[in-house]
């Protein structure tokens, strides 16, 4: 039995330690947001919060998540109201979207981070894959959303 907070609601996951919190996520929880796309952490489909920081959730074991903080794609915002979100619409920046949610995560961490990213602190921060190649989308989407951020 692992105990956390997953966007702000305690929880308890039965299942093993080793288990990868992607999967308690999707399977034991029921958070779909957050997306299988490698299993060794090189995609960034699967880009959560621990504790405020972006983590590959394909490869972070369960166990490691006692008693911390998991922030996921459904609790950025429950009405698209984010301004990532509301940037990745006004950019359309999705085109097939299976990314998405990793890349929206990986952006939301570089700017609490970083408020105002140039060019070039996005491109270093963000190495989430997108197959369909919408980066020059994804960075107009970051600057444009940086600009409305508190």
């Amino acid at each position: 039995m692992t105990q956390f907070s997953v966007n702000g609601r305690a929880v308890t996951v039965d299942a093993d330690a080793d288990t990868p919190l992607l999967w308690a996520l999707r399977d034991s929880l029921g958070l779909t947001g957050t997306k299988f796309g490698c299993g060794i952490a090189a995609c960034g489909a699967c880009t959560v919060h621990i504790d405020g920081q972006p983590v590959r959730s394909c490869s972070f074991p369960l166990g490691a998540v006692s008693g911390k903080q998991v922030l996921t794609i459904e609790g950025l915002s429950h009405d698209r109201s984010h301004p990532l979100q509301k940037a990745w619409i006004e950019e359309q920046v999705p085109q097939c979207g299976y990314c998405q949610s990793g890349m929206i995560m990986a952006a939301a961490a570089l700017i609490k981070e970083r408020p105002h990213p140039s060019g070039e602190e996005i491109d270093a921060a963000i190495t989430n894959l997108c197959r369909c190649g919408t980066y020059a989308r994804i960075r107009s989407a970051i600057h444009r959303a940086a600009r409305g951020m508190p």
